[in-house]
């Protein structure tokens, strides 16, 4: 790592490019306070993982996770979607608002899609190829070849190319670069620790930006993927990306630091600590999942006969906390006069939160739930 070159300028005609170094190759581990923070890291990963596993029904929760990290990721992209916005149905969505809430949405089906792949498609371009085409799927980056690696020169930051911050490598490399990108992922005969890995991999993704559009995007959900495709994590539990929101210009600041100074250390240790906090963030709210279930629970038992419908609505409130009196009777397959005296018995539990204010039309939100991940 002490000799590490990130890569190097190229002029061309009137800008110059930034080609980066092939990352498959032997590394040497030597900073030890690097090595002190990736046994930290690991030891919160493996907490977290083992911690998934005696949740009962994680799948319900993981939607929750899963939305949280769209709406963080596609923020620090400058869309405005809020969770409670991204739980509305499309038709209730301000014409204003209605990009970035579609944008969201397909970073939500572009993550479940990509989870569902790795049980058939490794960790690849391919899979980054599909999880890109889904992302941009009919929203603003539509004509920016979805699914496709770029075939001209893109840049960051800037007006035009003349005054970007950065100009990622020419296209004609592209190809080689994701090549490279495979062989490091999935090379075993070089030993390297996995989290610095995914960090390297990460860093060297967004430096090639591959993509015209939706490379940030992308780059984040590759984090979660390479840890659930290399069985770190059972569970897509882990995500980054409200981590980066927060500490936006360090996340930036530190990768253009490799480019400019090849200090890797200094972004191996950002990313270490953001693995450290987020999985000790994300051990807090199933922690506090439990709990609140184990409340819930406890107040619909008063509910006699009614609680096994109590419990079916709650089930779908668990992956979905905004609610109406229609569709709680669908969920709970009862007549609409069960169901809004079945919505008044959670709202008077305090379950459930009336939002709209109106008299008709009233949505309710499971707001103890969707506090757990603000």
């Amino acid at each position: 790592m002490r000799t590490f070159q990130s890569g190097h300028y190229v002029q061309q005609d009137h800008y110059r490019s930034f080609q980066p170094n092939p990352i498959n190759r032997a590394w040497v581990l030597d900073n030890m306070a690097l090595i002190q923070l990736l046994g930290q890291a690991d030891r919160e990963l493996g907490r977290l993982d083992m911690y998934s596993d005696y949740i009962p029904n994680i799948d319900l929760f993981i939607r929750m996770h899963v939305l949280k990290e769209a709406t963080q990721s596609s923020k620090i992209e400058g869309t405005q979607t809020n969770m409670e916005d991204a739980l509305l149905e499309r038709e209730d969505v301000a014409l204003d608002k209605r990009d970035d809430w579609e944008e969201v949405q397909n970073y939500v089906a572009a993550m479940n899609q990509a989870v569902a792949r790795l049980k058939k498609l490794p960790f690849s371009a391919r899979l980054m190829r599909e999880t890109h085409k889904t992302l941009l799927q009919g929203v603003r980056g539509k004509h920016k070849q979805p699914g496709a690696f770029r075939h001209s020169q893109n840049w960051i930051g800037g007006a035009t190319i003349n005054d970007a911050v950065f100009v990622p490598p020419v296209h004609t490399t592209i190809a080689e670069l994701m090549g490279d990108i495979e062989l490091f992922a999935h090379n075993d005969t070089q030993y390297f620790p996995e989290l610095l890995k995914i960090a390297l991999v990460h860093y060297q993704f967004e430096t090639i930006h591959p993509f015209l559009d939706g490379n940030g995007r992308v780059g984040r959900l590759l984090i979660t993927l390479y840890l659930v495709n290399k069985g770190i994590l059972k569970q897509p539990v882990l995500y980054l990306s409200d981590f980066f929101e927060r500490n936006r210009a360090h996340y930036y600041d530190n990768l253009m630091r490799v480019r400019e100074k090849n200090d890797l250390l200094q972004w191996f240790k950002f990313f270490l600590v953001g693995v450290i906090e987020t999985a000790k963030s994300s051990i807090a709210t199933f922690d506090n999942i439990l709990k609140l279930q184990k409340q819930v629970d406890g107040q619909i038992q008063t509910l006699g006969s009614r609680t096994a419908n109590a419990q079916k609505v709650l089930r779908y409130l668990y992956q979905h906390p905004m609610i109406d009196a229609a569709k709680t009777g669908k969920v709970a397959e009862i007549s609409p006069a069960s169901a809004y005296k079945l919505v008044a018995d959670l709202e008077q539990f305090g379950i459930l939160k009336e939002i709209t204010g109106g008299k008709r039309g009233k949505m309710y939100l499971f707001d103890a739930y969707l506090q757990l991940f603000r």
